[in-house]
Formats: C-alpha cells, sequence, structure tokens
C-alpha cells in the first residue's frame, strides 16, 4: 500500500468481496476507493473466452479498480477453511447472493461471527433476505418494475418506461456501503460487528422519494410527466432552434422568468396565474413556451437564463458530458493505467474529503485485477507455505 493509501480514511480496514454483478460490486468500490484493502475473492477454474472479454470492459474495470483478486473454491472444504482464516482478521464481509446461498456456502453472518465476533457482513438481496419473496432471482430491471419507478417515468400514457441507469443496482450498493460505514463507526463503540442489509426493491423504492410519499402520505398515485417535472410547471426540457435544453424556473421565479424570455404575456395570462393553473395547463403552457425557445440556440438560451440566475443548462450526450469544461475541472473522469489494457480513464468518486482523500484525489487509483492475481500473494500473508499453496493448486481449492 502506497503513502497515499495509507492515510485515506478506511486504510486499516481488510475487505473480503464475494459479490457479484453490479449492486454487490458498487458497495465494494465505495470502500475500495476511501482505502480498504480489499480482496476480489473469484471461482477457480480458467476464464472463459466470454469472461476474459467482460473482464477486459470498461464495466468490470470501473466496478472493481483498487482490489486484489485470489481465486478460492467456497464449496471445498479447505476453500471455507482458507476463507474463515482470512474472515478471522478481516473487517468486512460483502455478498449480493440469494440469502440461502450464503447459508448453503457458509458464510452467512451467524456463522462468520462466531469466527469472528468483529467482522460487518454487508448483504444486498433482491427483496431482503426474508420473507415470501426473498428466493425469488431478482435484477436491476425487476426492481424498477416492482419499485414502481417504470410507471413515474416515461411520457404521459406511453406505458412503463425503464431507466438507462441501473438505478436499483448503484442505489443498493451505495446504501450497503452506507450500512457498513455506520457499523465501522458504531463498532468503535461497541467492539461488536453486524448484519447490514438492504435489498434492490427497498434501494428502488427509497429512491423514489417524494414520489413514494405521495402514495404513502397522501394515498395518491403519481403519473408519468415525462421529461417534466412531476408537480412543477414549467421545469422540464424544451426544444430550442438547435436541440434541447433543461429549463427549472422555481415558482418563485416565474415573473422573471416571463419578463428574461420575453413572454410577458404569460404572467398575465389566466391560464398560468398561479402554481395550479401552470400545472393544470401544462401542456398549452409548454407549446407557449416553445414558440418562444424555438427562435434561439441552446447555447442562447443557456447564457441568457443563467445570467438572470434562473436554472438552466444542456442536454448532453456521454461524449460531450466529459467535453464540458466544467466537468473536466470537476475531476471525476480519472486516469488509470493497466499492464494489459494501457492508459485509460474511470469514474472517480464525486465525493471529496479535504484531509482523508480518497484515492482518486491523490492520484493512486490502481486498475482491476488480472483473474487470480494476488492468490498466493494472499495465501502466503495468511501464512501458507509453498507446499500447501502448490496442493491448493492441485487440487482446484485455487
Amino acid at each position: 500500500m502506497t503513502d497515499a493509501a495509507k492515510a485515506q480514511v478506511l486504510s486499516h480496514i481488510t475487505v473480503l468481496d464475494l459479490t457479484r454483478a453490479r449492486s454487490g460490486p458498487t458497495a465494494v468500490r465505495q470502500l475500495a476507493d476511501w482505502g480498504a484493502d480489499v480482496v476480489k475473492i473469484e471461482t477457480p477454474g480458467a476464464p472463459g473466452s466470454a469472461d476474459l472479454g467482460r473482464r477486459s470492459g470498461a464495466d468490470f474495470q470501473n466496478l472493481h479498480r483498487n482490489k486484489k483478486s485470489m481465486t478460492l473454491d467456497l464449496k471445498s472444504e479447505e476453500g471455507r477453511a482458507i476463507f474463515y482464516k482470512m474472515a478471522a482478521k478481516a473487517d468486512v464481509v460483502v455478498e449480493n447472493m440469494r440469502p440461502g446461498v450464503k447459508h448453503r456456502l457458509g458464510v452467512d453472518y451467524e456463522t462468520l461471527k462466531a469466527i469472528n465476533p468483529r467482522i460487518i457482513l454487508g448483504s444486498i438481496s433482491g427483496f431482503g433476505q426474508d420473507g415470501p419473496y426473498a428466493e425469488r432471482p431478482c435484477l436491476d430491471q425487476i426492481a424498477q418494475g416492482m419499485g414502481g419507478h417504470m410507471m413515474v417515468t416515461g411520457e404521459p400514457g406511453s406505458g412503463p418506461m425503464r431507466s438507462g441507469a441501473a438505478l436499483s443496482d448503484m442505489t443498493a450498493g451505495i446504501l450497503c456501503a452506507n450500512g457498513i460505514s455506520l457499523a465501522l463507526l458504531e463498532r468503535e463503540r461497541s467492539g461488536e460487528g453486524q448484519w447490514v442489509q438492504t435489498s434492490l426493491v427497498e434501494a428502488m423504492i427509497f429512491l423514489l422519494d417524494f414520489q413514494a410519499a405521495s402514495w404513502t402520505v397522501e394515498k395518491r398515485v403519481p403519473p408519468q410527466a415525462g421529461n417534466h417535472h412531476p408537480s412543477i410547471t414549467p421545469m422540464g426540457a424544451f426544444r430550442t432552434r438547435d436541440s434541447f435544453i433543461n429549463i427549472a424556473p422555481m415558482p418563485e421565479m416565474w415573473a422573471r422568468f416571463c419578463e428574461t424570455t420575453g413572454l410577458d404575456a404569460l404572467a398575465d395570462d389566466p391560464r398560468f396565474a398561479t402554481f395550479d393553473d401552470r400545472y393544470e395547463n401544462r401542456p398549452e403552457l409548454i407549446t407557449e413556451i416553445e414558440k418562444v425557445t424555438v427562435t434561439q440556440t441552446s447555447a442562447y438560451w443557456i447564457e441568457l437564463l443563467n445570467g438572470a440566475r434562473i436554472p438552466c443548462g444542456p442536454i448532453y450526450t456521454l461524449d460531450e458530458v466529459f467535453a464540458d469544461p466544467q466537468v473536466i475541472h470537476t475531476g471525476i473522469a480519472k486516469k488509470v493505467s493497466s499492464e494489459s489494457l494501457g492508459d485509460f480513464e474511470i469514474i472517480a468518486q464525486p465525493v471529496h474529503l479535504t484531509r482523508t482523500p480518497n484515492r482518486h484525489d491523490v492520484d493512486d487509483v490502481t486498475a482491476a485485477p488480472e483473474y487470480g492475481e494476488h492468490t498466493v500473494d494472499m495465501l502466503q500473508r495468511y501464512g501458507y507455505s509453498d507446499e500447501e499453496i502448490a496442493k491448493f493448486t492441485k487440487d482446484g481449492v485455487v
């Protein structure tokens, strides 16, 4: 570990990573980026060409940076014994298996707690660790639908629409990492570990926030609103002469918005006089606004409206996102070097601490590890001899 990594807030924490797919690796990535010593445990056996292709892809590299990789057969008695030896000294184990699988493999919380009372187990499931759907398989698409997201996304009356990003996976991963951080903080007081749990469905509902609360508090089912805010009008995407822009005046900015855009007549139009009037007559209001916005370019409106302190911004493709001067200034894209892939950029941490920075802020990022790259190093770290390692390899334990 470099001096820069040692200075990070989680540099004293060891994490055993049993995760797959996206939600679990997202949680572990948060810990790795803040300096935790992460060991990604993978199934032994030569990876096929499809797996190797996936490993060299952008997604794998972005998800698994700042980790070590070792192979270990948790289905074998010897493999579990090695894992338990590692768990006895570890701080955190993270997994996103179906609930029953961890019990069959012997990596459930009660088993790990008996080995190491200070251990923290972070678990992400599809629907929860128990309940009628606990053992059902679940992916982000399923959670987006069941969590209500697909019926508040898309144009009104267009039918369900998924988000382009894996929202429940990402949210569940970040929530799990947050829970693990809380458990580590609490452990400093109690000396005991605990089991941190979240699920894709809970994460999806949590992410809906005020739209979900519309039902729980008011018993109102929010409709689809397309590219416009569910309850504030005008606030959404508007056509310009050359593209589209987002315009988001808060209700108290209505008069200033009309004056700035030359839509003074709308300020006196009874159809749009109040907040509720503007919401009830949204289609007509959008039509009136676009009669003006299409007369000028996106750049014109962005400069004009921001100059009047009215939120307005471009709608970018991803190549345009990373060419924007403010995005470049944030440093959200960071260069990493890989022996097998060369230099490329990954998505850095969006949170910054001044005294204990993340690995990206101090240019201490390592590329995702090669398959089993650190197996021998890890076994040696835990006291296994060269003869024992050779036998493990021969027997397919690693």
